[in-house]
């Protein structure tokens, strides 16, 4: 598979480069990957498989840089892409600035091992723990999110969600409610109370707010109860007035399965659709046993035993490379290039596009799992986040209370 980097530069320095200072947020390192990668391959369809966009998306950014720098760049036709003269212009000048911001982050990298080993340290105490004991477990995993705060500015409260205790998190209490998020730990694990530092992160960096489920956990409550509380929730919302084009929903790791099985629900129950779904570094595939030596892996199938409770997991449900996805809403998957789900996150995103759903798919180089939760310290994982905003932005409609939050 190739690895096609999730983060984007934003800053005024990578403009002036552009020679735009009028605009210097303007153009996006996206934009310029995009049309390399076009001109290299002269096809919309290999370009965006490299990328792995869907065609429409790819289309989308090289339209959005054309404007931006004010001329075209491609001539197209029924059977053929070619350059223009600025075109060529540009490709001379976007490949050594492409190729000296990856040299940078090389060496960047191999001098800034440290923040990797702060990821470890955060996930020593739960990877230790013995699966056989579910109390501890839970308890290691509440520790883990424990240390991080939120942003001091979100606040949190409570709320019963269509009977599902929930947690709401907004920079003002009458903020709208938009974005439905389903915690990660397996199944078994997680708790909203100890994802409030992610949620809240989430909740600044999109200026909306944020509804967190308690949602039931296995083995007290076994499929399909995880799922029929998100259910309940997402109607909750519905109930409340939020109309479905403006939600977004979201979920990591376990979280990110269970967004697709809340969707998968939504659509066979006749419920109108959200907006969109974002999924950060989703487990998607109960069935897998790939490296059964893997800490994660191992956790995995204990919680998966636990969750199914003899269910079938190749249930289309809760398997969505077995499900017909087609009707579902655009789909944003964030992965790590170092995440043992990798290949779970890759292939939803390859089935995805073979079921006509504008699908999108963000690789970003870290080396570890569900790092997103790292976002008070990790650069990719703030970066994420921000990119999330723009993808909610984009397929909401909503506008960003001003200018984009930074996650810091």
């Amino acid at each position: 598979m190739a690895i096609i980097e999730g983060m984007d530069e934003e800053t005024p320095e990578a403009a002036d480069v552009l020679a735009l200072p009028q605009a210097p947020d303007a153009i996006e390192l996206r934009h310029l990957r995009a049309f390399v990668a076009v001109a290299d391959e002269l096809n919309f369809g290999r370009a965006a498989a490299r990328l792995y966009l869907s065609q429409p998306a790819l289309s989308r950014q090289i339209r959005t840089l054309e404007r931006l720098v004010g001329c075209d760049l491609l001539r197209r036709s029924t059977h053929r892409v070619e350059l223009t003269l600025a075109g060529e212009a540009l490709l001379d000048r976007a490949r050594p600035l492409l190729r000296g911001l990856d040299e940078a982050i090389t060496v960047t990298r191999s001098v800034g091992g440290e923040l990797m080993a702060r990821i470890a340290r955060h996930w020593e105490a739960f990877a230790e723990v013995s699966l056989s004991d579910l109390q501890e477990l839970r308890t290691a995993y509440e520790d883990l999110h424990s240390q991080f705060e939120p942003p001091p500015h979100i606040g949190v409260r409570p709320a019963n969600a269509g009977g599902v205790p929930a947690l709401l998190l907004s920079k003002h209490p009458a903020d709208d409610v938009t974005l439905l998020f389903l915690h990660g730990g397996g199944y078994i694990t997680g708790s909203a109370f100890g994802y409030r530092p992610l949620a809240a992160a989430i909740a600044d960096a999109m200026g909306t707010g944020v509804v967190v489920p308690d949602y039931r956990l296995a083995p007290e409550f076994p499929f399909p109860a995880a799922i029929e509380d998100a259910v309940r929730t997402y109607r909750w919302l519905l109930d409340r007035g939020v109309p479905p084009a403006k939600i977004t929903v979201a979920g990591d790791s376990a979280g990110g399965g269970l967004a697709v099985s809340l969707l998968l629900s939504l659509r066979d129950q006749k419920v109108p659709m959200p907006a969109g779904a974002m999924l950060f570094c989703p487990g998607v595939d109960l069935t897998r046993r790939e490296n059964p030596s893997h800490e994660i892996d191992q956790f995995r199938y204990a919680a998966a035993n636990l969750f199914l409770a003899g269910h079938p997991a190749e249930d289309p449900l809760i398997c969505p490379r077995l499900a017909d996805l087609t009707g579902l809403p655009p789909l944003l998957i964030q992965g790590a290039t170092g995440d043992p789900l990798l290949a779970e996150a890759s292939e939803l995103f390859d089935h995805a596009t073979e079921c006509a759903l504008d699908a999108r798919f963000e690789l970003f180089p870290v080396d570890t799992h569900d790092f997103h939760i790292f976002w008070s310290f990790l650069p990719e994982a703030a970066q994420a986040l921000r990119q999330a905003a723009r993808f909610a932005e984009e397929v909401s409609g909503r506008a960003l209370v001003g200018k984009q939050r930074d996650v810091q």
